[in-house]
């Protein structure tokens, strides 16, 4: 077996120890990714009604669940205001909505400190389908039971869609946390 040199092994290796990653992409994929999040139902209209849930919210529940320090408690403000600006919500619902849903998953993570992502799934899906709940009761139309059935594809596919949004998530962790290439 053949040995390597030192100096070979610290070019090899050395490159990848210790790294340090963009501070600017570090701190701004999370947010970003959000915003890009509440921008995309608005790209799919429907006639009526929206088909596709929230994907801003969604990803705000996956950011905090694969990266539970990230996010600051405060952040559900600053995002669910974008959110409210391009979902055509009334100005203020998300606002509340992802502010109580931050202090939500902070008392259950106190609560129940060991995590899985069975766990994550249940109370990502019990809290898109409350969001969902809270959003059509805000939303200032009356609530019919015609209503509620053509909205309910929103509430399945938020309870559905989360491990993919988990998923993608991680890797855009990754890609937060992945060192700046340097062109030599």
């Amino acid at each position: 077996m053949e040995r390597l040199d030192p100096r070979a092994r610290s070019d090899m290796y050395g490159r990848r120890i210790n790294r340090a990653s963009s501070p600017w992409r570090a701190n701004s994929v999370p947010y970003l990714s959000i915003m890009l999040g509440s921008l995309l139902p608005v790209l799919l209209i429907a006639d009526l009604m929206p088909l596709a849930p929230s994907f801003g919210f969604l990803l705000l529940l996956a950011w905090r669940m694969v990266r539970p320090g990230l996010l600051p408690l405060w952040a559900g403000a600053p995002m669910g205001a974008f959110d409210d600006l391009v979902s055509g919500q009334p100005f203020g619902s998300a606002i509340l909505l992802w502010s109580i849903t931050m202090i939500a998953i902070e008392l259950i993570e106190t609560r129940f400190p060991w995590r899985g992502f069975w766990q994550d799934w249940f109370t990502a899906g019990v809290m898109g389908v409350c969001y969902w709940a809270a959003t059509l009761l805000l939303s200032g139309a009356r609530v019919t039971p015609e209503m509620v059935a053509v909205a309910a594809p929103q509430a399945l596919l938020s309870v559905l869609l989360y491990p993919i949004i988990a998923r993608m998530v991680a890797g855009l962790d990754r890609f937060r946390l992945a060192r700046a290439r340097k062109i030599d």
